[in-house]
């Protein structure tokens, strides 16, 4: 039986530390009437201490360990998750622990397994067209010979050594009224809290209760959808006796596209035209991710600067779940202008008398100083910072010898 000490759940239903199964029940169900939200909006908490202490004194496993160790033996009976939040911790003024340990709960209330992530890569040509395809995976599932037991009927048996904890709480004394308390898994049955004798495991699963098996899911990438963007095959994770299989996820990863990048529902790309194509117009055709040949004109006499953008209104990316919308296609035009001396001086000249004007060359008053404008190698530092350094080097070389703020004096 509970201490004195460790009676509180008791106190909370109404009930003595004895209290048959029945009696547990009617007095959950009458307090739970009188403190359920719906009724009563002010009693969110006490709600969930009843439901709390019922929940463990309804379970045969938790009450004897609430009965024997108390607070103490719920926290080590649930796998020492000490650091959660759990939303019953006050019920023991602030300690956090949690029964279910790191593993949530489904809707139905079992045990709920952990989500399985695969990175999933595509072209932007999938995202664009949208795409079937088949992924192969492995898994555990229950085993089929067993139905998930491990064994015959009743050849699990609780292991006794933690008495099906799945752990061991060791108590060393370090000094006089100082103790440690240590937790270890049980060595006996690897910290399930079960065992089976070797002559009446499965032997298809060897006792493990589930074998790998290779599942091969038919994945849909939709039109339009993104980098990151999510695909979930729910309840396909691996499964686990007593606990509902989480999901499946694939995390989609866009590859790099040679030709388009993409922004939201644009895209970019840039395109090369020479000096004639930017000043008396051009067409030009391109290969859309769909296959269409797409053609491009722009009329003589518009001009093209360099480094400019275009947009082509309905060439972008289809929009997820309504892929008749599209977004725009921009064009960044990268002007190629000739080489040096590509024309003769005559031709030149004629070339001029068809360009705009030069602009007029405001008169020069006083000496004048001609100089000659060369290539620039912007990768190497210039001659002016190089000659600036060394002077710096010099300088500082001279307030060396002179120490800091000494100046010299003059004869």
């Amino acid at each position: 039986m509970a201490t004195v000490a460790d009676t509180k759940l008791y106190d909370i239903l109404g009930v003595p530390p004895g209290a048959t199964d029945n009696e547990l029940k009617k007095a959950y169900r009458k307090l739970a009437k009188e403190y359920h939200p719906d009724k009563n909006p002010n009693a969110g908490d006490k709600f969930k201490e009843i439901s709390f202490a019922y929940e463990v004194l309804s379970n045969p496993e938790k009450r004897e360990l609430y009965d024997r160790y108390g607070e103490q033996g719920l926290r080590e009976g649930s796998g020492g998750s000490g650091g959660m939040d759990d939303i019953f911790s006050h019920i023991f003024g602030g300690g956090l622990f949690s029964f279910m340990g790191n593993q949530s709960r489904s809707r139905n209330g079992r045990r709920r397994g952990e989500d399985m992530m695969h990175p999933l890569k595509v072209s932007l040509e999938d995202l664009y067209n949208g795409k079937t395809t088949k992924l192969q995976l492995s898994k555990n599932v229950l085993c089929s010979s067993c139905n998930g037991q491990g064994g015959k009927s009743g050849a699990v048996q609780k292991c006794s050594a933690c008495r099906g904890r799945g752990v061991r709480i060791m108590i060393r004394q370090l000094a006089p009224g100082m103790v440690q308390q240590m937790q270890s898994v049980c060595s006996d049955c690897n910290g399930e809290g079960e065992v089976i004798n070797e002559k009446d495991r499965c032997k298809k699963c060897e006792g493990k209760k589930v074998i790998k098996e290779v599942k091969i899911l038919e994945v849909h990438v939709d039109k339009g959808m993104k980098h990151g963007q999510r695909i979930t095959f729910t309840g396909e994770a691996d499964q686990a006796p007593g606990v509902e299989p989480g999901d499946i996820v694939l995390l989609l990863q866009e590859k790099e596209n040679e030709v388009f990048q993409r922004e939201g529902n644009d895209l970019h790309m840039t395109h090369k035209i020479g000096l004639v194509e930017a000043l008396c117009g051009f067409q030009f055709t391109f290969k859309h991710l769909d296959g269409r040949q797409i053609v491009v004109k722009y009329p003589p006499g518009k001009v093209i600067e360099p480094g400019c953008v275009r947009v082509v209104r309905g060439e972008g990316m289809p929009q997820y779940r309504n892929p008749f919308e599209k977004g725009d296609l921009y064009i960044k035009f990268d002007v190629q202008f000739p080489e040096n001396n590509w024309i003769s001086p005559e031709k030149l000249s004629e070339l001029e008398d068809l360009l705009p004007s030069r602009p007029e060359v405001p008169p020069v008053i006083g000496d004048t100083e001609e100089v000659d404008l060369q290539e620039f190698d912007n990768t190497r530092g210039s001659g002016g910072g190089q000659r600036r350094e060394a002077y710096n080097d010099s300088s500082d070389e001279e307030s060396i010898h002179h120490g800091p703020g000494v100046q010299c004096a003059h004869q």
